[in-house]
């Protein structure tokens, strides 16, 4: 009979928490060497990727080039792309798309082959896409493949607390990089905590978009990855560049519903209540200019006119080319009454996608040994101030498959410390159930309230200095409350949600200028001569 404290005990070689594209697509190639755990903190599949609509950019075109993709994000970026890392993802594009094509992802076929689009920012059509569920799709085929794999157990609602280093146990040795063992999570149904040990551990958690107001995110999006990586010792780059979708549904009944870049690539114009298209005057590529000078635009007409939202507009393109294209946001617009083939859909921008996170290198490393990152989670250097439409999928998969091929390169050297001592288990200090649970509930609300508020599309000193006190006294309530009660799921994610909003505010503090998707009306103009170069945290602490 297993003693029950060896229930509270998992052993793994590869320990993935976060079970997006990026987490399944690496789960499935490990397997072919070892035993992968896939920690997900909801059902299976649950993630930013199982929502993301208009698809995945990589060069499929005859007429398209790398060289061409490899502009367009260079441009996107701002100047703060790392362009190896550009060149890289770029280069690697049509191979990884070939392997979910290997795989049974259901693209989207034309005679002449697959059906490419065009979003904001591109120069030619190289969205491939499946309509508009690409995400959905290509999730529902992973998993199936994952589902059938023996070597990969899924644990849904497993909610990672933080990562397991050698420097926390007392193991670490001066003059040697520390080292990942494992993650320490909470099965969110029994209450246990359970100690995942494993040869590699990755992060694949996603973004954070849970910490603003209004998002596309998902639950599930609050930051975990970054910040569990931020408490371990990992460099932290570049938090102040969240980009703000800029067509989000707005209906009150409507949660994070999203409306694809596509719909505008496609034809769509945005209105005004009045009718008048405005996009012409914001920029030359009208409703194609890239995310963050749209959503900037929609944000300044709205405070401009007082209205509560914009409208996009494609019913000019005929009731049957929107149904084809469009079927998913049809239906959807449809259940709110919304007829999207005959009138326009009423929009607003809202918190997409965190395009700082975990520092790596080219294989997903981080600065701790065996602890990987890959996915929206990370900072490669692929998005520079903005990300360019549809380059979220294609990094996830590109790293996924890069950070691969180094884990098994180096598997001889870690099988070597399979005889290594078992962690502890965790130890609950006695704690009890608080009775202020409601603490929980309003610093969650205040966090994302200040957020919206004072950390979002445009940004001044003032604003960020308030949203930096009160993320000072959150963080010290939220502290002393993690140390004295008992471990929930909400408590977790509150934890993290407070680490992630202030790495945002101390990043945006720092950045005295205007760049990409950070804009603050004290500093409005680009400085390439001070401040063409990432924010690295820690920098000089509060």
């Amino acid at each position: 009979m297993t003693h029950p404290s060896e229930q509270r005990r998992k052993l793994c070689d590869f320990l993935i928490i976060g079970g997006g594209m990026a987490g399944l697509d690496l789960a499935l190639r490990l397997a072919e060497h070892g035993e992968t755990a896939i920690l997900t903190k909801a059902p299976a599949g649950e993630s930013n990727s199982m929502y993301a609509q208009g698809g995945i950019a990589a060069v499929m075109d005859p007429e398209d080039s790398a060289i061409l993709h490899y502009e367009d994000t260079m441009t996107a970026g701002a100047g703060l792309n790392n362009p190896e890392s550009v060149r890289f993802v770029v280069e690697n594009g049509p191979r990884v798309i070939q392997h979910l094509i290997d795989l049974g992802a259901p693209f989207d076929k034309t005679e002449q082959g697959y059906h490419l689009t065009r979003e904001g920012g591109h120069s030619r059509r190289r969205v491939i896409h499946a309509r508009d569920a690409t995400g959905r799709r290509v999730m529902e085929t992973l998993m199936a493949r994952i589902d059938e794999h023996p070597n990969i157990k899924v644990y849904e609602n497993h909610v990672a607390i933080d990562v397991i280093t050698a420097h926390k146990l007392g193991r670490y040795q001066p003059g040697r990089q520390d080292q990942c063992l494992g993650a320490y999570a909470l099965n969110s149904a029994s209450g246990e905590i359970i100690t995942f040990q494993a040869n590699h551990t990755i992060l694949a958690t996603g973004g954070a978009g849970k910490v603003y107001l209004y998002t596309s995110n998902p639950d599930t999006a609050t930051g975990d990855g970054v910040a569990m990586a931020y408490r371990a010792g990992c460099q932290v780059a570049n938090m102040e560049f969240i980009q703000f979708h800029p067509t989000c549904l707005f209906h009150p009944q409507a949660k994070s519903f999203l409306v694809s870049e596509a719909v505008r690539g496609e034809g769509g114009h945005l209105l005004l209540k009045n009718g008048d298209r405005f996009m012409q005057r914001h920029h030359e590529r009208a409703e194609l200019a890239p995310r963050d000078i749209v959503a900037r635009a929609i944000d300044f007409e709205m405070k401009r006119t007082g209205d509560e939202c914009v409208y996009l507009d494609i019913s000019h393109k005929g009731a049957e080319f929107v149904k084809d294209h469009f079927p998913t946001i049809y239906e959807k617009c449809l259940s709110y009454g919304i007829d999207m083939t005959r009138e326009p859909i009423p929009v607003v921008p809202a918190a997409h996608y965190t395009c700082g996170g975990v520092v790596t290198d080219q294989s997903g490393r981080t600065a701790i040994g065996n602890l990987y990152a890959i996915g929206e989670v990370a900072h490669t250097g692929l998005h520079g101030a903005n990300r360019l439409a549809s380059n979220s999928l294609l990094e996830c998969l590109v790293f996924a498959e890069s950070a691969y091929h180094d884990i098994v390169t180096r598997l001889d050297a870690t099988n070597a410390d399979d005889a290594a001592p078992l962690l502890p288990l965790w130890d609950s200090y006695d704690v009890g159930h608080c009775e202020e649970a409601v603490m929980i509930a309003h610093n969650w609300n205040e966090i994302r309230r200040f957020m919206w508020d004072y950390v979002g599309i445009v940004r001044s000193n003032h604003r960020l200095a308030r949203a930096r006190r009160r993320s000072e006294l959150i963080n010290q309530e939220i502290n002393e409350y993690y140390w004295n009660c008992a471990i929930t799921r909400d408590l977790i994610e509150l934890r993290n949600l407070a680490q992630v909003a202030s790495l945002i505010i101390r990043s945006a503090l720092h950045r005295k200028e205007s760049r990409g998707l950070h804009y603050t009306t004290n500093y409005p103009e680009r400085n390439d001569a001070n401040w063409l170069t990432d924010t690295i945290l820690p920098i000089d602490q509060w």
